[in-house]
This record gives C-alpha cells, sequence and structure tokens, in this order.
C-alpha cells in the first residue's frame, strides 16, 4: 500500500508564509527544528486532513556569518512530493529494474528518492523500520534529488 504525505516547499519567511496558509484555511500542525541542519520542518494541513495531506515548508535558517538569507528562484522553493511506502527495499528494486535512478538510495532502511519522468523529486519513506540491507546500505547517491 502507498499512502501520499506531503508535498515540500523551501520558504524564506516562515511567518509570512503562515499567515497565507492560514487565509485558505490551512493551519500548523507541528513543527520540528534541526539545529544541526539549521532548518525547521513546518507542517501543515486542512482540518481534518493532519497526517493525511500535508504541505511541508522547510525554512533555512540564515547564514551564521550574518549574509542575506537565501533566496529561491526558478522554482528551486519547490521541495519534493512524499508518499509512505509497506516495503522500500521492493519498490526501489521495482523502480530500478524499470530504469529509474535512485538517487538518494535506502541506506538507513528508512528514505530514498528519485525523479519523476519530468524531473520532480519523489521521497519514498518507509512505513515502519526495516534494518539496513545489501547493496542498498553501500550504494552511493546519483546526481541531485
Amino acid at each position: 500500500m502507498t499512502q501520499y504525505l506531503h508535498t515540500m516547499i523551501r520558504v524564506t519567511d516562515a511567518d509570512a508564509t503562515l499567515d497565507f496558509f492560514k487565509l485558505i484555511g490551512v493551519e500548523e500542525v507541528r513543527r520540528k527544528d534541526v539545529p544541526q541542519g539549521r532548518f525547521t520542518l513546518i507542517f501543515l494541513a486542512a482540518p481534518g486532513q493532519e497526517g493525511v495531506a500535508e504541505l511541508e515548508l522547510t525554512y533555512n535558517w540564515p547564514p551564521e556569518d550574518g549574509s542575506a538569507p537565501e533566496t529561491y528562484d526558478g522554482g528551486r522553493n519547490f521541495g519534493h512530493v512524499a508518499y509512505r511506502v509497506e516495503n522500500i527495499y521492493e519498490t526501489c528494486q521495482r523502480l530500478m529494474d524499470a530504469g529509474v535512478t535512485i538517487n538518494r538510495p535506502p541506506r538507513d532502511g528508512h528514505m530514498a528518492f528519485v525523479r519523476s519522468p519530468d524531473g520532480i523529486s519523489v521521497e519514498l519513506l518507509q512505513d515502519g523500520h526495516l534494518d539496513p540491507q545489501e547493496p542498498w546500505a553501500s550504494m552511493e547517491n546519483t546526481g541531485t534529488w
């Protein structure tokens, strides 16, 4: 079973973006700060859609050197769509067998990234836990994801 999880967009002003989505009835449902990566993830959903169909805002913290915060152009602010899958190894093998490049292999048994034929980044997340397995655990990233 595959389950749609979220779509991710990068934002330069988290508060302004939250205010915008509140105007259309979409509210923050949870937030995660990741200090070691210097970013914050903010998940939004329409009422009743929490955990079903969410929008993930990724706010990259301003550089520590005091330079201007990053801006995004040319659609770079769009990140990826995400799906939960029953078995990430079987899903990635099926994709590879069909000629799809696994850009970020599921080395940890939890997460992988691939690209659609149009170059859209697709995140695959394991439903539950699988132990790392070969050949995936040793596989390097390919291209960008």
